[in-house]
């Protein structure tokens, strides 16, 4: 371990024990470096890390805060790292694996879960998909908009992050589905409707099942016009797979 991923652990553990509690403000870097038992170079490093994972906020001419801590934010760069992976057709697979695992499994908590509020959320969404069948960029918007609703209704903020982070960002790739198969806007709103119903009658592993119908149906879908395209080889992956 580098000097500087001491200094990280060793502020990281302040947090962990409560010393440093979310919102609290760090002591001036002279101080700081002091209770760490480190220079003042290490310990402004090692902010500057904590910094871009989000875990310290920098606010000029007030001094260094804790942020809330909360999964969302945390997790927010997992998006970006994805983007990462556009290149990476192993890398892209995992992930698709990942999803087939995470989001099925929190559409059937969802349906143990939600309000008769957060249904008529994902209601709205499913309707306005209906409405703007003919339209791409609105379709996928809230397409991604009813995804987001479902996972929500878990309660589940470490859920809703990771599963942002995965497919959140894939709107070109709805878009470019839509363009090229004009018969996709039926296919995904009556995959929606499923789920929708599904969530309906609180039933958890019906939509567990629709979920799970819906995320492979795509993902088979995609490989395939990938392939055909010449943009994936057998078996290969491809920048924009998590979708929908």
């Amino acid at each position: 371990m580098s000097l500087t991923d001491k200094a990280i652990e060793r502020i990281r553990e302040l947090i962990r024990t409560g010393a440093l509690p979310p919102g609290s403000k760090l002591p001036p870097e002279p101080d700081l470096a002091a209770q760490l038992g480190l220079s003042r170079n290490l310990a402004r490093e090692a902010v500057k890390a904590l910094a871009v994972a989000r875990v310290l906020e920098v606010r000029r001419g007030d001094g260094t805060y804790v942020t809330s801590l909360q999964p969302s934010l945390l997790l927010e760069g997992l998006g970006g790292a994805v983007e990462l992976l556009q290149g990476d057709s192993v890398a892209l697979r995992d992930l698709m694996e990942v999803r087939r695992l995470l989001e099925p499994m929190a559409t059937a908590l969802a349906a143990t879960r939600i309000c008769d509020e957060q249904l008529a959320e994902v209601k709205r969404h499913l309707d306005a998909m209906r409405e703007a069948r003919d339209d791409v960029e609105r379709l996928s918007a809230h397409d991604a908009a009813f995804h987001r609703a479902v996972v929500s209704a878990t309660g589940n903020e470490t859920l809703l992050a990771l599963l942002e982070g995965i497919s959140g960002r894939t709107l070109r790739a709805r878009t470019w589905r839509g363009v090229v198969d004009d018969r996709a806007a039926d296919r995904t709103i009556a995959e929606h409707e499923a789920i929708f119903d599904a969530l309906s009658t609180r039933d958890a592993a019906l939509s567990q099942a629709a979920a799970l119908l819906h995320v492979s149906n795509t993902e088979q879908w995609l490989r395939e016009h990938l392939r055909l395209s010449g943009a994936l080889p057998s078996g290969g992956g491809e920048a924009d797979m998590t979708l929908t």
